[in-house]
Parts: C-alpha cells; structure tokens; sequence
C-alpha cells in the first residue's frame, strides 16, 4: 500500500479513537451524545433494512438500495465482478434515488445516486450525494473510489443498455454541509438517519438548478432528533 494512502487510513481512523475519548471527557448537552455500544455491522444492517421495510409503495416505486458491504466488497478486486453482478439485478437505472450506504477506514458515509437512468433538464439533475457526518476527516477523499464504482456499474450495465452510459465524469459529486458527530462512534447512527430523513423528504425530481441542497444543511436536525430516532430503532440494546 502506496505510503500516502497508508497514512489518510490511520488518520481516519485515529481521529475516531481520538473523537471517542475526547468525548467521554466532554459533558456538553449541546452535542450530539455518545452512545455506549459501538454499531456493528450486523445491527447497521438489520436497522437499515427495517428502514426500506415499512416503506409506503409510492417510495418504493422510486427508491432502491445496495446492500451495505457491497461497497466495501466491491474494493476487493476478487469480489468486484461478483459485486457488479448484484448491482445489475437491482436494476438502479429504473430508480430516481439509489441510496448506498458505504464503510470505509472504519467510518459509515452515504452515498445516494440520482437520476441515473435520465439525461439532464431543468428539473432532473443526474448526480451523486455524498452525506458525512465527519467532513473534519475529509470526505471527498472517497471521490476516486466512488467513481470508479459509477464507471463499472455503467460499463456492466452498457454491455445490455448501451444508450444508459452517459460521460461518468461530468456527474457532480455534491457534498451538502449537514449536522455532524462530536465523537468516533456516531457515524453509523447518522447514516442510518440520514437515509430516514432523505427517503422521508426528498423531492419528486432532484435538481442542482432548483432547490439543493434542499434540506441537507448543516440544522437539518437536533441533537434530541438523532436521539429519538435511535431509541425508536433500539440501538441503544
């Protein structure tokens, strides 16, 4: 692993152990409050599912979701094409919102893809959403990646709709400023409602030119918000 890329790792990664002590040091009701059980996987998984279980059919008819190690998977250079093949049964393209929930160096973010299967116009922007709760460890790190996961979904999907590839890198990379975890733990609850919030409110068409960020902004939600939410999923068991 090139020297560069080793060190952006452990300084993720450190940074959370860092935020997870600072925190216990810290009593201030004004933050976003630590939770005593790391989110594993697991239960990431399991509350995320739950999400997509009780929506109403109108929301399904416009949203779908990845899997959330496919990401992570899709890293490994063995499993790429198997990840790839997943995708495709998904069929992203018919979906206006494709939500991708993405751990990488230890840290949950969200990506959401929009309007991948149309070209743009005024009311309908084709772009990617990058919602993070720690932009103090950069998040556009993750662009290449992310990129390239658009460019080999494409090329996967090319080979049976060759009209569904438009230029990938002309696709915008928006990352909203929105509320952000005061600890090493949280990322994972705040991907988790992050996706609620965004399912729940976002518009009928997504647009650069007309509205965004929308709701994503840095009041989005209250730390009181964060809390209910995650009571309400037991996450807290």
């Amino acid at each position: 692993m090139p020297k560069r890329k080793q060190r952006e790792i452990l300084n993720v990664e450190d940074f959370c152990a860092a935020a997870a002590g600072t925190n216990r040091r810290r009593n201030n009701n004004a933050t976003f409050s630590k939770h005593p059980n790391t989110l594993d996987t697991n239960k990431f998984e399991r509350c995320f599912r739950n999400i997509w279980r009780d929506l109403s059919e109108d929301k399904k008819a416009s949203f779908t979701f990845l899997d959330s190690l496919w990401f992570a998977l899709y890293m490994k250079e063995s499993l790429r094409e198997k990840v790839l093949n997943w995708i495709k049964k998904e069929c992203i393209f018919s979906k206006k919102y494709v939500v991708v929930p993405i751990v990488r160096w230890s840290h949950w973010s969200l990506l959401i893809l929009c309007h991948f299967g149309e070209t743009k116009s005024k009311t309908r922007t084709p772009c990617m959403i990058l919602l993070d709760s720690l932009h103090m460890a950069n998040p556009n790190r993750l662009e290449p990646e992310i990129r390239k996961f658009v460019v080999d979904i494409y090329n996967a999907e090319a080979k049976e709709r060759p009209e569904k590839k438009p230029a990938t890198s002309q696709i915008p990379l928006l990352v909203p400023k929105v509320p952000q975890q005061r600890n090493g733990e949280d990322c994972g609850r705040f991907v988790l409602y992050f996706t609620s919030l965004f399912v729940e409110n976002a518009p009928k068409n997504f647009s650069t030119d007309d509205g965004y960020p929308y709701f994503m902004k840095e009041d989005w939600f209250c730390p009181q918000d964060l809390d209910g939410f995650c009571s309400r999923l037991r996450l807290e068991n």
